[in-house]
């Protein structure tokens, strides 16, 4: 009788550890089953994956996440819809006065060749605007590029907001339209 429980402690103990080595050896597809470091780290694949996994980010432009010895670099978009696409600066640049602001936009976003350009700071404060003007004819329904360099004086936060807005001379709600671009100041 206690032969019999002998071997089936022994099969348990075996099954447990056949089970722990699968995780450990194979891998797995869920977060739940990592239990040591170099797992998480053979898992960080990526910025967003590296980054869920809890690896430390560093707060540099582009930002970085470092796991164990990897270093995984995020990537960052254009601000991009159907009426407007924004080239510089790109969410989360480091910024400073004079600020230029490039993209494109579609002709309907443009009023006399220009819309206007507002920098806020992180408790919403307009620190600066200025018309972004064409650059080549706007009178079309296709996209159109633009410039425009704005001057400010370095606000108290570290982060602000850059918004593109359609020009709407006629003051109706219906035909606002804007863009806004997360950035942070030098």
């Amino acid at each position: 009788m206690k032969m019999k429980y002998f071997l089936l402690g022994i099969a348990g103990v075996l099954a447990f550890a056949g089970a722990l080595g699968l995780i450990f050896f194979l891998g797995c597809e869920d977060d739940w089953c990592y239990v040591t470091q170099w797992q998480k780290v053979g898992a960080a694949d990526g910025f967003e994956r590296c980054q869920s996994l809890g690896f430390p980010v560093a707060e540099s432009y582009p930002r970085q996440c470092h796991a164990g010895e990897k270093i995984f670099t995020e990537a960052l978009k254009p601000v991009s819809t159907d009426m407007i696409r924004i080239a510089e600066p790109l969410p989360g640049a480091l910024v400073q006065s004079p600020l230029l602001v490039r993209g494109e936009a579609r002709g309907l976003w443009y009023f006399e060749a220009s819309f206007p350009v507002r920098l806020r700071d992180a408790d919403g404060n307009e620190i600066g605007l200025i018309p972004a003007q064409a650059t080549s004819d706007w009178m079309t329904t296709e996209f159109v590029p633009f410039e425009a360099s704005l001057s400010f004086d370095p606000p108290l936060s570290r982060t602000g907001l850059l918004l593109l807005e359609k020009d709407n001379p006629s003051g109706l709600p219906e035909y606002d339209d804007s863009v806004s671009v997360p950035i942070r100041f030098r």
